[in-house]
């Protein structure tokens, strides 16, 4: 079985309510009343943002936590773990859409990718925005529920523009200060070899495997993603066997046994081992605080 399935997934066609055209536009108060059960952990199949005007609390992304603020914004991409804990009233914008809800816009299917906000990291994913930004932002968004009501032929690809102009926007702010950019090849490596561990990361965890599926050494490919990652393309496999394993600890039903072997190690020893050496605590212990 899939670990995926191990944890509860919400679709944009669970969320009826508010569907239309593989997208849903809501203010936030609202959308958490009708989901009261999207406060516990769970994965979307879409990608889902979030603009925070008011409130407060915490969120946890992949196991990170994160306090609300006003003019917090922050990014998920499918396949992410999440849950709420918010403090008092809470309201902003929220926009869900699906993954071919951009493709039939753009050339390049992989163009969100290139934002670094949507690379699946928590803490790339949530954005404090600037003062000088909020209230351009804001207005975007409420310019995108003002189209998302109405009944006009283009009303969609008007918010899928409104939606890059943010997305621009908020990236200008982002690499503001930050090494220049990745050569284009050398980017194209790395985005690859990402891709191939989230597809591969049970059953291949030795970089010089992926080494071999991108034609390159593994020497090379160690020196890549130290270079624009700063860490070993074996902490890379490593870290998301470590998610996945954290993702599934949340699922009180699976056992560690089950666990283990999902996840494609010999035996619930070696396991437990490999767990506690990076994350120095037993996965039991990680299941009963994150309870």
């Amino acid at each position: 079985m899939s670990p995926a399935n191990h944890i509860p997934i919400v679709d944009i066609s669970n969320l009826t309510d508010f569907r239309d055209e593989d997208i849903l536009v809501s203010g936030f108060a609202e959308y958490l009343k009708v989901h009261q059960n999207l406060r516990k952990a769970h994965r979307h199949t879409f990608y889902h943002l979030l603009l925070f005007t008011k409130g407060g609390g915490s969120h946890t992304i992949d196991f990170s936590s994160f306090p609300v603020q006003p003019y917090q914004i922050y990014f998920m991409v499918p396949g992410q773990v999440h849950s709420w804990d918010f403090d008092g009233e809470v309201d902003g914008y929220v926009v869900n859409f699906s993954t071919s809800f951009f493709q039939s816009f753009l050339l390049r299917p992989d163009y969100l990718e290139t934002f670094s906000f949507f690379n699946g990291i928590a803490d790339n994913g949530v954005i404090n925005l600037p003062e000088e930004l909020q209230g351009q932002i804001t207005r975007i968004f409420e310019e995108i529920m003002q189209h998302s009501i109405q009944n006009n032929t283009f009303r969609w690809d008007i918010v899928r523009v409104l939606l890059l102009q943010a997305f621009l926007e908020i990236d200008k702010h982002t690499h503001t200060n930050k090494p220049s950019t990745i050569p284009f090849f050398n980017y194209t490596l790395l985005k690859n070899f990402q891709k191939l561990v989230e597809k591969h990361y049970i059953s291949l965890k030795r970089p010089m495997d992926y080494a071999e599926l991108l034609y390159i050494t593994p020497n090379h490919l160690n020196a890549l993603c130290k270079d624009h990652l700063g860490i070993t393309a074996g902490e890379v496999i490593r870290n998301r066997v470590l998610l996945e394993a954290k993702r599934m600890l949340v699922n009180q039903n699976l056992s560690i046994s089950e666990i283990s072997y999902d996840l494609n190690f010999s035996d619930n020893s070696y396991f437990t081992k490999f767990f506690k050496k990076y994350e120095h605590i037993t996965p039991e212990d990680f299941r009963k605080r994150s309870i």
